[in-house]
C-alpha cells in the first residue's frame, strides 16, 4: 500500500514558552521592544536626508493575544495532514468498493492527484493572499477543501474520486502556503519560532487523526467514506473562524488600510502596542509606495538570491529522502522482526512528534540556522548507517536493529529542523511585497519534488538498490549542510521588519 507521501515534510508537541519574559520586552501578545536599550532606525525625512528616530516604548501590560487566531489557522494544518494521511488506510477498501482492486495505476492516480492539486494550490495561494488578504483566502480555501471531501466521501466512480482528491489537493496546497505566512505575520517576535513550529505539530496531528480514523475499517469496509467525510467539519470551522480572526496588520498596512491595521494590532497585541507596531511597519516601508510584486519580480536580481534560498531549502528537504524512508519503513521494521504496520507507524510517528517538540522549544533559543545544520547532519549520519546496515557484512548480524535505529534517528533528526524550519524561515526572510508569492513558489518546489519522488522512487530503488539510494540521500544531506552554512541567514529574535531591512541593505 502506498505510504504517506509527505509525513510532515513540509512541517510538534507542546510548545515550550518561557512563563515570564524579561521585563525589558513586551508580554506574550506584543512585538519585541527593549525599553532599557531602545533601538533607533534611520528613516528618510522630507529633505532627502536621514535621521535616527527612537521608536515609542510600549507602556503597560499587553491586553491582546494571538493564540486563538493561531489555533484557527492551524485548522488548515490539520486538514493538510488529514488529507495526506487519510488515503493510506482507506485505499485498499475504497479500491474494492470502486472496482479497482487490481488496478494499481488508478490507485496511484487516487493518491497522486492530491499532490498534483497541491502543486496548483500552492501557486494560487500566494496570488489570492496578496489580492484578498490572508483571512479571506482561508475562507475561499475552505470551499475546495469541503467540496473535495464531499465528492471523495460520496464517490461512486474513480473519476469522481480523483476529482474530489484533486480539489482537496488544491485546498491543502493553498493551506501549505498561507498557514505559515499568516502565523509568521501575526506572531510576536520573541515567540514567533515556537508559534510557527505549531504548524508542523498540527500537520502531524492531522496525519495521526487520519490513521486513528481508519481503525474501524476492518469491521466496517464502507467506513472509508466516513473517513473522507469527517474532514468537511474542520473546513467549515476554518471558514467560520477566519470570519472573526484579525487580518494580518502587515497586509493591511501595505494596502493603505491604516485604521484597519491599527484595529488588528489592538486585537492581537493590545492597544498599548499600536504605536510601536505601526512605527515598525512605517520604518520597514521607509516611505516606499511599491506595489505588490509580480511573479516575474521573484526572478529579478533584487530578489532572486533570497527566493532561491527558499526553493533550495524545500528541494533539499525532499531530496534528502524523507518520503523514501516513510515508504520503506514498514519493510525495514519487518526485517527487524516487527511485523505490525501499526507498530512501525507509531514508532516513526512518536520519533517525529518527540523531535518537533524539542525543536519548538529550541527554535527561539538556538535559532533556525543552527537547527537546520544539526538536522541535516544527523540525517546524513542516519542515512549512512542505514546504507551500511544493508551492505556491510560486518554489521550483517545486527542489520535489523541497526535499520530500525537508523530510521528512527533519521526521522528524529528530520523533525528537529529540516521538517519545521523551512516553512517558518521563509516568511521571515522574504520582503513583504514578495512574501506571499515567494512562499508559494517555494511550496510549489516542495510539492513537485514530492510528486516526482512518489512516482519514481520504487523504480529507482529496484534499479540501483536501496543501499545505493540511501547513500545518495546521505550525500544530499551533506550538500544541504554546506549550502545552509553559506547562504541561510539567522532570523532568531528579529522582527520581520528588521530582517527585511537587513536583507535589503545587504542585497
Amino acid at each position: 500500500m502506498t505510504k504517506n507521501s509527505n509525513f510532515c515534510g513540509s512541517r510538534i508537541g507542546s510548545v515550550a514558552v518561557e512563563s515570564e519574559l524579561s521585563s525589558a520586552r513586551v508580554g506574550f501578545g506584543g512585538i519585541v521592544m527593549n525599553s532599557a536599550k531602545s533601538r533607533s532606525v534611520r528613516v528618510q525625512v522630507s529633505d532627502g536626508d536621514t535621521e535616527h528616530v527612537i521608536p515609542p516604548v510600549p507602556q503597560g501590560k499587553p491586553s491582546g493575544t494571538v493564540l486563538p487566531y493561531v489555533g484557527v489557522a492551524c485548522l488548515g494544518a490539520i486538514l493538510f495532514g488529514y488529507h495526506l494521511g487519510v488515503v493510506n488506510g482507506a485505499l485498499e477498501y475504497l479500491s474494492k468498493d470502486l472496482g479497482i482492486a487490481e488496478n494499481t495505476v488508478l490507485q496511484g492516480w487516487i493518491v497522486s492527484s492530491l499532490l498534483a492539486g497541491a502543486t496548483v494550490g500552492s501557486f494560487t495561494g500566494g496570488t489570492l493572499a496578496d489580492k484578498f488578504g490572508r483571512t479571506r483566502t482561508f475562507q475561499l480555501d475552505a470551499i475546495p477543501l469541503a467540496i473535495g471531501a464531499y465528492l471523495s466521501a460520496t464517490a461512486q466512480s474513480v473519476q469522481t474520486m480523483i476529482i474530489g482528491r484533486l480539489l482537496a489537493g488544491i485546498g491543502i496546497g493553498v493551506t501549505s502556503a498561507i498557514v505559515p505566512l499568516y502565523i509568521s505575520e501575526i506572531s510576536p517576535t520573541e515567540i514567533r519560532g515556537a508559534l510557527g513550529s505549531i504548524n508542523q505539530l498540527f500537520i502531524c496531528i492531522g496525519i495521526l487523526v487520519a490513521l486513528v480514523a481508519g481503525l474501524p475499517l476492518s469491521g466496517n469496509p464502507l467506513w472509508w467514506r466516513t473517513m473522507f467525510g469527517i474532514s468537511i467539519v474542520p473546513s467549515i470551522l476554518l471558514a467560520l473562524g477566519m470570519g472573526i480572526s484579525p487580518e494580518s496588520p502587515r497586509w493591511l498596512f501595505q494596502q493603505g488600510k491604516i485604521p484597519e491595521a491599527e484595529k488588528a494590532i489592538k486585537t492581537l497585541y493590545g492597544k498599548e502596542r499600536v504605536a510601536t507596531v505601526m512605527y515598525d511597519l512605517r520604518a520597514a516601508s521607509q516611505g516606499s509606495s511599491e506595489p505588490e510584486a509580480g511573479w516575474f519580480d521573484l526572478f529579478s536580481s533584487r530578489y532572486w538570491k533570497v527566493v532561491s534560498v527558499g526553493a533550495a531549502l524545500f528541494l533539499f528537504q525532499q531530496l534528502a529522502g524523507i518520503n523514501a524512508v516513510v515508504y520503506y519503513s514498514t519493510s525495514v521494521f519487518r526485517s527487524a522482526g516487527i511485523a505490525s504496520d501499526v507498530a512501525a507507524s507509531a514508532l516513526v510517528g512518536a520519533s517525529n512528534v518527540f523531535g518537533t517538540a524539542i525543536a519548538s522549544s529550541l527554535m527561539d533559543k538556538q535559532g533556525r540556522k543552527s537547527l537546520l545544520i544539526t538536522s541535516f547532519s544527523g540525517m546524513a549520519a542516519s542515512m549512512l548507517l542505514l546504507s551500511l546496515s544493508f551492505t556491510w557484512k560486518v554489521l550483517a548480524p545486527y542489520s535489523g536493529p541497526l535499520a530500525v535505529l537508523g530510521t528512527v534517528l533519521y526521522v528524529l533528526s528530520f523533525s528537529l529542523g529540516a521538517g519545521p524550519v523551512p516553512a517558518l524561515l521563509l516568511p521571515e526572510i522574504f520582503a513583504s511585497r514578495i512574501r506571499a508569492k515567494a512562499v508559494s513558489l517555494s511550496l510549489a518546489t516542495h510539492w513537485i519534488c514530492n510528486f516526482v519522488i512518489g512516482l519514481y522512487f520504487l523504480s529507482v530503488m529496484n534499479k540501483f538498490g536501496i543501499s545505493s539510494v540511501y547513500l545518495g540521500f546521505s550525500a544530499v544531506c551533506v550538500l544541504a549542510v554546506i549550502y545552509i552554512a553559506g547562504n541561510v541567514v539567522e532570523t532568531k529574535g528579529r522582527s520581520l521588519e528588521e530582517i527585511e531591512r537587513a536583507l535589503s541593505s545587504s542585497a
